[in-house]
């Protein structure tokens, strides 16, 4: 064990447990965590220690727990807090996943969007979190809690990082499990400037896309009109308005 109370043996094996597990790439966790892939690299072979920084980044990517000894899973609280919706895990299962997640581009006319977004139940704190890869712009990756509340019905994906806050709010899930809804964030502008923008966003479990493409997608790119097509229903079956 270390100083700070956790072992680096353990923390690796958790870490190995959870890439599988979710079936996320290295490199992808080490952008959404913001560490270099050299840091993950060495540490998960023992060539360099975990630091306490590098575990708190990787947690939070996760949305998981690695400070915990060997493989061993502890329970966490089994109700998700108040201000989340006070949600059961047994009742928000189904949610758990890997999904294709579609907007439109904010800077290219007629393009889509794509990247993953994973929602996983977090032992350790008792509430669901995701956490997005495979994004071109991995700076900004985004991961957060999920707040289920049952008066409306929605699904709230909120990142809070030091006072600010990006926010997805879906509504109910389809029969084939996609979810649509509205994305309201901050777009670089001129300069330094942060400027609001919103647009509808789709999630859709990624085995139902198996060949599924991250990235720009530009119009006569193979899966556009596919990944547009599938956008669209958010607006055409009134999951958001859009209103001036």
């Amino acid at each position: 064990m270390t100083e700070q109370g956790f072992s680096n043996e353990g923390v690796a094996a958790r870490l190995r447990e959870e890439i599988a597990r979710r079936r996320i790439s290295r490199q992808g966790l080490a952008e959404t965590a913001r560490v270099s892939i050299s840091t993950l690299e060495k540490a998960l072979s023992g060539r360099r220690p975990f630091t306490l920084a590098t575990i708190v980044k990787l947690e939070e990517a996760l949305g998981a727990s690695l400070r915990r000894p060997g493989h061993q899973r502890t329970e966490g609280p089994s109700l998700a807090p108040p201000h989340m919706g006070t949600y059961a895990r047994q009742a928000v299962r189904w949610i758990e996943g890997d999904y294709l997640t579609l907007r439109a581009s904010f800077g290219d006319e007629g393009a889509t969007y794509a990247y993953r977004t994973q929602i996983q139940w977090d032992d350790a704190q008792g509430h669901l979190a995701f956490c997005e890869s495979e994004r071109l712009d991995s700076s900004f990756a985004q991961s957060g809690f999920v707040s289920m509340p049952n008066l409306s019905g929605h699904i709230y994906l909120v990142t809070s990082e030091a006072g600010q806050y990006r926010l997805i709010v879906l509504g109910r899930a389809t029969r084939e499990k996609r979810m649509f809804g509205l994305l309201s964030t901050l777009q670089v502008g001129a300069g330094s400037q942060l400027v609001p923008v919103s647009c509808p966003v789709a999630f859709v479990p990624i085995g139902q896309i198996p060949d599924a493409e991250f990235g720009l997608i530009t119009p006569g790119q193979r899966l556009a009109e596919d990944y547009r097509a599938i956008l669209n229903t958010a607006l055409d079956q009134d999951f958001c308005r859009l209103r001036t």
